[in-house]
């Protein structure tokens, strides 16, 4: 490992007083950067969805519990499908924590895919995860919400992710979403994020990227899949892992 510069007690403070000025500088942008998302257009939401969860079908309205704001994580399972995802776990292994403290500011989260119950309920249990997670399969949620194609859609390439169209081979693919719902009983999407904009939620980066090695991620792909791995399979690391996503 590359060691850094060793220096004397004085010039290390200098140093880092002069970069704390660039801490404050990131945190202030990201605060102008969340103002602006905050003022983004809505998209009014003109669709009945309806999901199947643990107390039977609720439509997306009922996914507010009473709320008024809605934040869905995409989680990336299809339907029959043995593989399960390292990168969605990492991040619904941060969900229970922030949770706590959401749902008693006006925001309810829930996690969608859209294997069946059948499917997504042994893995929550075996994770050992609280939050709710509802089917999407019956709707046309996930496609509407562009992180799922179709087939057709991947057989000619028109898969739109990110706000970008081009060829992808993944049916499913991470994101979050992000709704509101208004005294009338209207909901609009209000915001959505996708690809790397997951880091956000993932709170273990914060902690790698203050430690001398960072995030490590020097590997074949140069991504957590270098790395992570589902929480109780640490002990059984495999030398090669395939990319969760294209």
């Amino acid at each position: 490992m590359h060691r850094n510069k060793v220096v004397s007690r004085e010039d290390w403070f200098q140093a880092h007083k002069a970069h704390l000025a660039r801490e404050k500088e990131l945190t202030r942008f990201r605060e102008r950067v969340a103002a602006e998302r905050r003022e983004l257009p809505w998209l009014k939401i003109r669709k009945d969805y309806v999901f199947e969860t643990e107390q039977g079908p609720k439509n997306l309205a009922e996914l507010f519990a009473n709320r008024s704001q809605l934040i869905v994580y995409h989680f990336m399972m299809t339907p029959g499908l043995d593989h399960r995802c390292e990168g969605c776990s990492f991040l619904a292994d941060h969900i229970d924590g922030a949770n706590q403290h959401l749902r008693h500011h006006d925001v309810s989260l829930v996690v969608v895919a859209r294997a069946p119950l059948a499917e997504l309920l042994p893995y929550k249990q075996r994770m050992g995860w609280k939050f709710d997670w509802v089917w999407s399969y019956a709707s046309d949620f996930n496609f509407d919400m562009q992180v799922s194609f179709t087939d057709k859609q991947i057989a000619a390439g028109d898969t739109t992710y990110n706000f970008e169209t081009r060829p992808r081979t993944s049916k499913d693919l991470p994101g979050t979403s992000v709704f509101y719902k208004d005294e009338n009983g209207d909901i609009f999407l209000t915001f959505t994020s996708r690809a790397r904009g997951g880091e956000a939620q993932i709170g273990t980066y914060d902690y790698l990227d203050m430690t001398p090695k960072g995030r490590g991620e020097n590997g074949a792909y140069q991504s957590l899949m270098d790395w992570v791995r589902l929480h109780d399979e640490y002990q059984d690391r495999q030398a090669d892992k395939p990319s969760c996503c294209d």
